[in-house]
């Protein structure tokens, strides 16, 4: 506020997260205007979203990756890195509710995650396949009863998944065989569970997969833009899906089997599907080719309502990927770890052989004690705060709370950012591969620059 008066990007940030939140509500409370009240209690889905674009809208043979993750304002996030690995024969994976099968061999991966949980909202693995997931309200209510969460299956898919098609195919199989349900938020007084939607994307394609229950449908993607919101975004281009999903829609009395099947119009909450997705505008106003540079200001938009500031929610975490079509040139990840990205240094990830552990991102981790694993759960809520976001509060409230010295401090933030950004330019654009001892330190050294910065 200046003088009194509320500056013009303030304004705007209000008017885009306004808009969006009340797509959110309208969309869950538009049938109590026929008697459905139950809808109304739906829990609102969180306002993230995916997107990613392919050359020739991108720049050079690059796919760019990116995610804002919208989640409750107090949540925190943690950055974490866990090798490949080979797993005993019948062993088991304990995932944020249940165990399952584990897998013979798992990928390398760097994931973006609430510390409370096992899965992830974004990340990538060694064999470049990003996967990012969306919560989402559906004409059929999501279950409460524990099973695989949504950010469980963007977990298993990477671990799992060398290509886009084969993560889709093991979310799907884990899907039909263990089913998804339970809380996404650590609230004891509440489940607020979702139904969910995915975006897993390679170097050469992505797809759309969007779940009501174990039933599916996907889209292949290959060129051009896609973004995906907090909505069913599928139509009638379905490139694969549950064998029984057309019946059971029918089945419900939602499709008469005459018509032309549109998955969104069938399975949406709402009688006329509402376009609620920031994301989509904000690509489509991109005129030139879209770089990292160009998915990190989209995602920075607060006027848009991309990026989350409201009383219910925040964009704790951000990442940005880019995978070149060319594949002697590495994958970049590049990882906010901490809210708001409007005010968060975006840093890269490479993998390598040798990947420095980086604990200053990483959430204190309190065993079997953790509230989340004992049941009933969720009884207290402990300090999950790790040095990295400890560090960044400091720096959002000088930002805050002193105008010149928090100009200071963000320019100052974002030229730490350029120079990453310029050399992962040359790394992109020379002949041969990194030196795996040089970017094997890369993220560690990022994160402590960053915290050493700011004290």
């Amino acid at each position: 506020m200046l003088n009194g008066q509320v500056d013009q990007e303030q304004l705007e940030r209000w008017e885009g997260n306004r808009k969006m939140l009340e797509c959110c509500v309208f969309e869950a409370c538009f049938h109590s205007l026929s008697g459905d009240l139950s809808l109304c209690r739906m829990p609102v889905a969180p306002p993230s979203c995916c997107l990613v674009a392919f050359p020739p809208r991108a720049k050079d043979g690059l796919v760019v990756f990116g995610k804002n993750s919208a989640r409750p304002r107090d949540e925190v996030q943690e950055v974490v890195y866990f090798s490949a690995a080979n797993h005993e024969p019948e062993s088991k994976v304990e995932c944020t509710y249940i165990s399952i099968d584990q897998a013979p061999r798992t990928h390398a991966i760097v994931i973006s995650r609430p510390a409370w949980l096992w899965g992830a909202e974004m990340g990538a693995n060694e064999h470049g396949v990003c996967i990012a997931n969306e919560a989402m309200n559906a004409r059929e209510p999501a279950a409460e009863t524990e099973a695989l969460l949504g950010m469980d299956l963007v977990r298993l898919g990477l671990e799992r998944g060398s290509t886009a098609k084969e993560a889709l195919d093991v979310i799907v199989a884990l899907l039909e065989e263990h089913g998804q349900g339970g809380n996404y938020y650590e609230d004891a007084d509440a489940c607020h569970s979702f139904q969910s939607a995915y975006l897993i994307v390679d170097r050469e394609e992505a797809w759309v997969l969007e779940t009501i229950g174990k039933y599916w449908a996907a889209e292949k993607i290959t060129e051009g833009v896609r973004c995906i919101c907090n909505q069913l975004s599928l139509t009638t281009k379905i490139d694969a899906e549950h064998p029984e999903l057309r019946g059971y829609a029918q089945s419900q009395g939602w499709w008469t089997g005459e018509d032309e099947f549109n998955f969104s119009e069938v399975f949406s909450p709402a009688d006329d599907h509402l376009d609620c997705c920031a994301g989509k505008d904000s690509f489509e106003k991109q005129e030139e080719s879209i770089t990292v540079q160009t998915m990190i200001d989209i995602l920075r938009d607060k006027a848009s309502g991309v990026c989350i500031d409201s009383e219910s929610f925040l964009t704790t975490a951000s990442v940005v990927s880019v995978l070149p079509q060319n594949t002697s040139s590495p994958c970049i990840h590049y990882f906010t770890g901490t809210p708001d990205p409007s005010r968060s240094i975006f840093k890269p990830f490479i993998f390598v052989d040798d990947v420095k552990l980086v604990p200053k991102a990483q959430s204190p981790c309190f065993g079997d004690d953790d509230p989340a694993k004992k049941e009933p759960r969720f009884q207290e809520k402990p300090d999950r705060r790790h040095e990295l976001y400890k560090a960044h509060e400091w720096a959002r409230a000088v930002i805050a709370g002193d105008q010149e010295q928090g100009q200071k401090l963000r320019k100052t933030m974002l030229e730490l950012e350029k120079q990453g950004l310029e050399a992962m330019e040359e790394i992109l654009t020379s002949a041969g591969p990194p030196d795996p001892a040089e970017v094997g330190d890369l993220f560690y050294d990022c994160v402590d620059t960053e915290i050493k910065f700011f004290k």
